[in-house]
């Protein structure tokens, strides 16, 4: 077949100006671009074959197949190339588990109870029910059509795909920063051990192994999280149980403090520092239920997810109450708030007064296989947030290759080299504890906005696409008017955010990412504007030389 010019496309199409007379609605030509303006000289010629005709869809996927073959995109993935559902019943529901319970609350707990009191229980039952309702409405999307791998998908076809670059790139960086700090947290845990060893060679060490694992498999991914996540069940089931049995009893610490029930509101009520107290937990209560939407991210890795995603969900509210407000009922009881250290962990407080003198070796174990699944977590997230930007054209086309595994294995190497990041960090001086401190106030106000978007996607899934929803077996329990509050319940942590000098920092820092943003997204539509510039001279000289060829025929 012959070529013609740009510029003599041109020259040909724009003259086709009512096509009406010939078969094409007058209400059409004004979407029509001039490429469907050029096939409606095929309409001319060829009646049924034009844009208005029913040969039109299968000439356009022959031409836009040909077109991803030629050298105008040589790196786009290739369209059989799929993650691998490799994720089993058993490995959901522990990711689910894991990703709802995170280091903050082993580590810090102590300070959300010394802000809040034991009114820091309504404080996680509060942001637990929202995120419940968060992880419903993303699982409603997701399930109505299982092309989705991730919730930046949905939001890029709900929203737009503005709003699907900033929230993928977004959850990417939080997840870097989060998976950043912690791996310096493993670092110094380590340290208690061995006070001597080289910071790098920990850092080196789990960086290394998480990659190598994940690069096999995604089943090694969901294999980690299970037993760490056990680890953690394990942990707080343990809790409870000491200190339940401190509580029948009646057991007086050195202090002279009794666990007793009453300790929950003998000392000020159930709120000692009022309002503001118990505002002041949101912040760490937020950064603690971070990773709660990663079961998200799995979807396109899940096997059977009709049945495992749903499964996985409903089960967060028994899980909050249990490892969350059930651990911390246990503490206040145990403990009064007053005694409660906000620079240590309230788990080994607890362990000591039991009389269990390992108990600072055993949570610092706990601390590191949690430190250490949020990592893995951080590696799997991260990679899977590169490799849907780049099958979206939102990042570079190489990070979108999959392995034979099935998995992504340059955007995992990504992953890793941004873990590395770390090593730098370690030495950078005693400055680092502030550094860290702002970098997580920046992850929770990312994630706050993730939420958001979750949220904003699923009243636009409602809008545009009324009988899926009508289709669902599995709905947002109230509908639209969940969505709302959960929605003003983020505008109004995000206020309260503004009250703490060091999280007004992370919120101050959030404008400049978003200007980033701002421009990595100016240049994408340049070369989105580009490409489609190809393909439509490409299509346009397709469909005018057929047409010529038709009606030189004749």
């Amino acid at each position: 077949m012959s070529e013609l010019a740009p510029d003599a496309v041109r020259t040909m199409v724009e003259p086709i100006s009512r096509p009406e007379s010939r078969g094409c609605p007058a209400e059409q030509l004004a979407a029509y671009s001039y490429t469907d303006r050029a096939s409606c000289l095929l309409e001319i010629f060829t009646p049924g074959h034009g844009i208005c005709g029913t040969g039109y869809n299968r000439r356009k996927e022959d031409v836009v197949t040909e077109h991803n073959q030629a050298t105008v995109t040589p790196e786009a993935p290739e369209q059989g190339e799929r993650l691998h559902r490799g994720l089993s019943n058993r490995h959901i529901q522990l990711i689910a588990i894991g990703g709802a319970i995170g280091t903050g609350l082993f580590m810090g707990s102590g300070r959300a109870i010394s802000m809040a009191g034991p009114s820091v229980i309504f404080v996680y039952m509060l942001i637990g029910a929202v995120i419940f309702l968060v992880l419903r409405a993303m699982g409603e999307i997701l399930l109505s059509n299982l092309r989705y791998k991730s919730f930046s998908d949905f939001t890029t076809e709900l929203v737009g795909p503005m709003a699907g670059f900033f929230l993928g790139w977004s959850y990417w960086f939080m997840w870097v920063v989060t998976a950043v700090a912690d791996i310096i947290a493993i670092v110094g845990y380590l340290h208690m051990w061995w006070p001597d060893l080289q910071a790098w060679i920990p850092a080196l060490t789990v960086i290394g192994v998480l990659l190598t694992l994940n690069l096999v498999s995604v089943k090694n991914f969901g294999e980690i999280e299970f037993w760490f996540s056990m680890i953690k069940i394990v942990a707080i089931v343990a809790l409870i149980i000491v200190g339940g049995g401190m509580i029948a009893v009646g057991f007086t610490s050195p202090s002279g403090a009794q666990a007793s029930v009453a300790n929950l509101w003998n000392d000020g009520g159930m709120f000692p520092n009022h309002f503001i107290g118990f505002l002041g937990a949101f912040q760490i209560a937020v950064f603690a239920f971070m990773g709660s939407e990663l079961v998200g991210t799995t979807a396109a890795e899940t096997q059977d997810p009709e049945k495992t995603l749903p499964k996985a969900i409903n089960a967060v509210p028994v899980r909050i109450m249990v490892f969350y407000v059930g651990a911390l009922a246990v503490i206040l009881m145990v403990t009064p708030w007053r005694l409660v250290s906000p620079d240590k962990s309230p788990f080994v407080a607890m362990f000591t007064l039991a009389g269990l003198g390992i108990a600072a070796h055993i949570i610092n174990f706990v601390v590191i296989t949690s430190a250490t699944s949020s990592a893995n977590s951080g590696i799997f997230s991260t990679s899977r947030m590169a490799f849907g930007l780049a099958r979206e054209r939102s990042a570079p086309q190489f990070l979108g290759k999959i392995s034979k595994n099935g998995v992504p294995r340059n955007a995992l190497f990504l992953s890793a080299v941004m873990l590395l990041s770390s090593i730098v960090l370690l030495y950078a001086g005693d400055s680092i504890s502030r550094a860290f401190n702002l970098v997580t106030t920046v992850a929770a106000v990312l994630v706050i906005f993730a939420w958001t978007m979750i949220m904003v996607s699923y009243l636009m899934y409602r809008k545009k696409f009324p009988s899926r929803h009508a289709k669902s077996k599995f709905r947002l329990p109230g509908g639209r008017f969940s969505a709302w509050l959960a929605l003003a319940f983020f505008a109004f942590t995000i206020g309260v955010l503004t009250m703490n000098e060091e999280t007004l920092m992370g919120l101050m820092a959030m404008p400049v990412w978003f200007a980033i943003l701002g421009i990595g997204w100016v240049f994408k539509r340049r070369a989105d504007a580009r490409r489609e510039e190809a393909i439509s001279t490409r299509t346009a000289q397709i469909a005018i030389v057929e047409a010529s060829e038709i009606f030189s025929a004749r």
